[in-house]
């Protein structure tokens, strides 16, 4: 699903939740996840374990004029069910975008995935000035659910 300020979109993977969810929220795994090419690594960041926490990525993208860094603060947690940031630039408060992964189990091995970008919330002109959203596109986050599998069956 694509809105005017949110782009939706779900796979069904053939791993447990909890091994999905054990990929998603170790950031250093997100390079590995990154459909969208902006990723270049971890910068810090422990495994996700609360709303509140924040992690730093090392990035690059034209968009922002080659390599920069994110905080990324973790808006939404449930055990094997979700997991939900607001990423900023580095050193900033979130400025209203979000990604979400929700997990829903269909049995033991199975587990549909639903993982939303959403900019619906940024408001800051100036940024809207600069960054024409959606920065990712659908694709990218097909690909970004299709890489999660590959490292979610393959522990």
């Amino acid at each position: 699903m694509t809105d005017e300020k949110k782009i939706i979109v779900t796979r069904t993977i053939e791993a447990p939740a909890q091994d999905v969810f054990n990929v998603l929220t170790n950031p250093a795994e997100h390079v590995k996840l990154d459909g969208s090419g902006f990723i270049r690594s971890v910068d810090h960041g422990d495994r996700i374990q609360k709303v509140g926490q924040v992690f730093t990525m090392n990035m690059v993208g034209e968009h922002m004029g080659g390599e920069y860094q994110t905080d990324n603060h973790v808006t939404g947690y449930a055990d094997d069910k979700l997991v939900a940031w607001q990423t900023a630039p580095a050193g900033t408060e979130p400025k209203g975008w979000e990604w979400m992964y929700e997990l829903e189990a269909h049995g033991p091995k199975e587990t549909a995935v639903t993982l939303t970008y959403d900019w619906s919330k940024v408001t800051d002109k100036e940024l809207l000035k600069k960054v024409h959203f959606p920065l990712v596109e659908k694709h990218a986050l097909e690909e970004s659910l299709a890489k999660l599998e590959e490292r979610a069956t393959s522990n």
